[in-house]
């Protein structure tokens, strides 16, 4: 059985993910793994190239993001601890609608409720859910942090109410790294998911590639919090928190093969591929014309009668005929018309 890495920070989670897009793909491939998802923190800078450079080598590319979500509402910018202010969520695009939820759910982190970091909070997460399936994050997550608090029904409300608004499409998470009180929250997330009858998926919050890593990558996360390294109070990661293969993973949780069997079914599940188009605007065409093209061979004939005379010499005409015929051939005659329209109003109003 294989195994789909659903938690994975790339170096475009700024200054705390130090895997590069290509070394993922590699190392996914490697695991003969048939999806991975990206979900970089409150961004999806490295999307269109994570998903290019993923298609080209044969992998399915799941395009995510781990949000922050605020706790109230986005807007409140009280005063309190960064880490207070937000918790972590992850998303991952389903299909289109989905990843058009993504983005949303991404701009308007920044531009509406950013704090600290990008937030979002439910009341923009209830309104972009279509398409969205949705996990439940690491130590820092909404679900997380109240089980590890001891505030149980807290947790509990919290998990209906993300299971309500993403129906069939949450999972509380577990993962397989030594973090102190990861162990305690995985035993405390599947009593959870009992109590509620909610799937569990396993992930490792990926931020580095191999074990052998943690080292550099812990320099990375100093130059990102202004610490320095022999300061014993600063944040530090477990060195776990690599780039695992699906033997790892299973080894993690020998006796919850369900957990391993759904990041497969979520990778089955997202169905999202782009094309890359170019949308040029409809050009306005005079009456008794019924086609752009038809009227760039008009104006380009025209001005070549008036520029080489009437009939064209043989040279110019052939000329004419294979550039328009490039033209034509790539549906730009649009785009040239539209150009010309600038060219010919600027040169009327005498700008150069």
């Amino acid at each position: 059985m294989s195994f789909v890495h659903l938690h994975t920070h790339s170096e475009f989670s700024l200054l705390d993910g130090a895997n590069r897009l290509g070394d993922l793909v590699r190392r996914a491939l490697h695991y003969e793994m048939p999806a991975l998802a990206l979900t970089d923190h409150g961004c999806m800078y490295g999307a269109w190239a994570f998903q290019k450079a993923a298609w080209k080598e044969g992998l399915k590319p799941i395009i995510g993001m781990e949000a922050y979500v605020a706790p109230g509402d986005r807007r409140d910018r009280s005063r309190g601890s960064a880490e207070r202010n937000y918790y972590h969520l992850v998303l991952l695009a389903r299909d289109r609608e989905g990843y058009r939820n993504l983005v949303k759910l991404s701009s308007i982190g920044y531009t509406e409720g950013f704090y600290h970091k990008p937030r979002v909070d439910r009341e923009v997460l209830a309104r972009h859910s279509g398409g969205l399936i949705v996990s439940s994050a690491c130590l820092a997550g909404e679900v997380a942090r109240n089980l590890m608090e001891g505030r149980d029904e807290a947790a509990r409300d919290a998990a209906q109410w993300y299971a309500n608004v993403f129906q069939d499409r949450y999972y509380l998470e577990v993962q397989a790294h030594g973090t102190p009180g990861q162990a305690e929250l995985n035993r405390r997330i599947f009593d959870l998911a009992s109590d509620l009858d909610l799937p569990v998926v396993a992930t490792n919050d990926a931020h580095f590639l191999e074990c052998g890593d943690h080292e550099a990558h812990d320099t990375l996360l100093c130059i990102g919090l202004g610490k320095d390294k022999s300061d014993p109070d600063r944040m530090r990661y477990d060195d776990g928190l690599y780039f695992k293969g699906p033997d790892q993973m299973r080894e993690a949780f020998p006796d919850r093969p369900d957990v391993i069997e759904n990041t497969l079914r979520i990778g089955d599940e997202v169905d999202l591929t782009f094309d890359k188009k170019y949308h040029v605007p409809a050009f306005p065409l005079p009456e008794g014309v019924s086609t752009e093209e038809e009227y760039l061979v008009h104006l380009t004939t025209e001005g070549a009668k008036e520029r080489y005379g009437d009939p064209l010499p043989d040279e110019v005409k052939d000329r004419m005929d294979f550039e328009l015929g490039v033209i034509l051939e790539t549906g730009y005659s649009g785009y040239f018309l539209i150009t010309w329209d600038f060219i010919r109003w600027a040169r009327e109003q005498g700008i150069p």
